[in-house]
């Protein structure tokens, strides 16, 4: 089966850092782009981060300076390093992958994407 699995949520007081990972299962990370989004309660998803193949990256404005992306292609593996945490970064953060060719398009073809993980709940106390 085709698959994603996030880890690395947790509870984190405001100013930490939380790492996250995602793996994909089932098929080869190498020519996805892959992308972070999250969801707090009572509100909309929203995309975070995403990062293509070639390392190009996007980054939602709330997170830029703070946040970073990366991947680990010969482990099937990408992640998201988070810093300076903030209360309104609570949430349920969910990465999905595509092959889409642009780290742009990851947001906007969001409700269409290849692969989806669960989630990893992110709580950041003030």
């Amino acid at each position: 089966q085709v698959q994603l699995a996030e880890s690395g949520g947790g509870l984190v007081q405001a100013g930490g850092s939380l790492k996250l990972s995602c793996k994909l299962s089932g098929r080869t990370l190498s020519t996805h782009t892959m992308g972070w989004f999250r969801q707090a309660p009572g509100k909309e998803r929203e995309f975070v981060a995403a990062i293509t193949w070639d390392g190009s990256t996007n980054f939602h404005d709330s997170v830029k300076g703070r946040f970073t992306i990366s991947r680990d292609n010969a482990k099937n593996t990408g992640y998201l390093q988070m810093d300076s945490l903030k209360p309104e970064d609570t949430a349920v953060y969910y990465c999905a992958a595509d092959r889409i060719n642009t780290a742009q398009a990851m947001p906007v073809h969001h409700r269409n994407l290849e692969v989806w993980g669960q989630g990893t709940l992110v709580t950041v106390s003030s």
